[in-house]
């Protein structure tokens, strides 16, 4: 089930990646920035069909390779639903749910049924032909059972949702906590795809993200309190392992840290960061999350609305401020967590003597990365145990998703020195690799070894 999840929290990354671009589209047209009324119509038609959308991502995320066949069969299965529901009880919106219902659906039948081979006179709709038609059989099925069955869960969602909002600062909280909790395990994309996408309704935009673009005053709570820690929090706990590292080992250390800690300012592109110290002390990554709890709560409780795109970076702060809220408190907050991370980290990493990157042993000193990608490659496909030891390779925004034949034969020591940030271990056969953001660089000449 977690491997399942996990694939599936994969396969939303897809649709969501289109959500930056919307965003830009939208925010440039309006009157405050270049009043381009066609430019901003345009990235609110993205908006306007993200469940379409995301039928065909998860789709095509979920495929075994990612073929645009099985993206059709998740947009057919969207609209076989959607009707077919509507049709039973014309009160039902099953909205980016029933996309994401619709592309997992698309994905399983594309993987079952892409190869089979039917009989010579209907030889025409064989192989991947077959998926789409067998998907909409599929769904149709599924369209009067939930025509029935929907009402109530679509209002216990909503129940639950509104619940969440209605909770306020510890609603906020709690959201913060997990969302950074899940990140191990990478299931925090499906909590935000409920969060983000899901609950509340305004103008008929479902979810805190979608409302926030649709000009919801009351959206961006569930987004704001992520802005100190990415662009403040974060690079203060890198200047704290700076800092606390060994003399010997600043200087190159600094380098690294710099790097991953700008990231983070710049794009919200945090996982380098926390995957630096996450394995290394539960403690400080627990630390971590109740940080980022609590600025969502302070955010909340100052009445500060702010959104974003893709993450809460410098980039979707500057961009969004015309949709924003107070968003100015956002900078004193995170001056007062970027401190906070950097006392906390450093005396945590000093009184534990924490192995952050520059206090390793001696003998625990890493290689040097390898800059070639075709060398780095290898050198990965090598440390997995070899090519016949990989059976599945994927990867979302900084790692490596794979399934192998036989875990033992994965050389942790040997990723790490190669330049991997961690590894994780969701089974006996499933696991995934931090690599960074060059992660799809690295698979694509992996998957050409392979």
């Amino acid at each position: 089930m977690l491997g399942f999840l996990q694939r599936i929290g994969r396969a939303l990354m897809l649709p969501i990646a289109v959500l930056p671009a919307a965003a830009l589209l939208l925010r440039l047209g309006q009157p405050d920035l270049l009043d381009i009324p066609f430019v901003a119509a345009a990235g609110n038609a993205i908006f306007a069909n993200l469940a379409i959308l995301f039928a065909i991502g998860v789709a095509i995320g979920l495929s075994k390779d990612g073929n645009g066949a099985a993206g059709l069969a998740g947009a057919v299965g969207y609209f076989v639903l959607t009707q077919g529901t509507q049709a039973v009880n014309e009160d039902i919106n099953m909205a980016i749910l029933g996309g994401i219902l619709s592309g997992i659906v698309g994905g399983l039948m594309y993987n079952r049924f892409s190869e089979t081979e039917l009989p010579d006179w209907l030889g025409f709709f064989s192989g991947k032909r077959f998926v789409p038609i067998v998907t909409a059989a599929l769904m149709v099925v599924l369209a009067g059972v939930f025509g029935f069955v929907w009402p109530p869960i679509q209002d216990g969602i909503n129940s639950i949702g509104q619940w969440i909002i209605d909770a306020g600062a510890l609603g906020v909280g709690v959201f913060g906590f997990l969302n950074r909790l899940l990140i191990p395990v990478g299931l925090h994309h499906v909590l935000n795809s409920l969060v983000w996408f899901v609950f509340g309704e305004y103008n008929g935009a479902t979810g805190d993200l979608n409302r926030f673009f649709a000009g919801d005053p009351s959206a961006g709570i569930f987004m704001a309190g992520f802005f100190p820690i990415m662009m403040f929090g974060l690079p203060g706990a890198c200047l704290a392992m700076i800092a606390a590292a060994k003399r010997v080992n600043r200087k190159a250390v600094t380098g690294m840290l710099i790097g991953i800690a700008f990231t983070s300012f710049l794009t919200g592109i945090t996982e380098p960061v926390e995957f630096a110290f996450m394995f290394l002390s539960p403690l400080l990554y627990l630390v971590h999350a109740l940080l980022t709890a609590s600025s969502m709560m302070v955010a909340y409780a100052l009445d500060i609305h702010h959104g974003f795109g893709f993450s809460a970076g410098a980039i979707d702060f500057f961009l969004n401020l015309g949709l924003s809220q107070r968003p100015w408190l956002l900078f004193a907050v995170g001056i007062v967590y970027g401190a906070t991370y950097f006392v906390v980290f450093y005396f945590l990493i000093k009184f534990f003597d924490l192995k952050t990157p520059g206090r390793e042993d001696d003998d625990m000193v890493g290689e040097a990365t390898v800059a070639n990608y075709d060398e780095t490659a290898m050198s990965y496909i090598e440390a997995l145990g070899g090519k016949d030891n990989i059976e599945t390779l994927d990867n979302c925004i900084t790692r490596l998703r794979l399934k192998v034949a036989d875990i033992s034969h994965v050389d942790e020591d040997r990723l790490k020195k190669i330049g991997a940030r961690g590894v994780i271990k969701l089974s006996d056969r499933e696991l995934q690799v931090v690599v960074g953001t060059n992660v799809e660089f690295i698979a694509n000449k992996m998957k050409k070894y392979l």
